[in-house]
């Protein structure tokens, strides 16, 4: 009996995160089906369970690419968040700096016209 593997074991990349989901999704329902063709091929008992068990981690493989893209695409939007909420805060922080030091100048220079 000849099992072909077709693993898709790669690099996971969020950057191309859709088109990547969207292949594996397309692989995992091409497995699915060759998963449900398998129940009634004329393979032989043996064959069978192990072409079922192959075919199993294959769809487990990609499901966990599928879930590690999305996990990676999610952890890239927190920090892109993340960075946005810091720049905003540098941004109050330098804002209330500026302030308080034509504040304190400009009190300076009307305690120096009073004296």
């Amino acid at each position: 009996m000849q099992v072909s593997s077709s693993s898709s074991a790669g690099k996971v990349s969020s950057g191309g995160g859709g088109s990547e989901i969207a292949k594996l999704q397309k692989q995992l329902q091409s497995l699915t089906e060759e998963l449900k063709n398998v129940a009634t091929s004329d393979m032989d008992a043996k064959a069978k369970k192990e072409k079922v068990k192959l075919l199993q981690t294959q769809i487990q493989m990609v499901q966990a690419q599928i879930s590690a893209i999305q996990r990676a695409r999610q952890q890239e939007q927190q920090d892109a968040q993340a960075r946005k909420a810091e720049a905003a805060a540098q941004s109050a922080r330098e804002q209330r700096a500026r302030t308080e030091t034509q504040s304190s100048t400009s009190l300076g220079s009307q305690l120096d016209t009073y004296a």
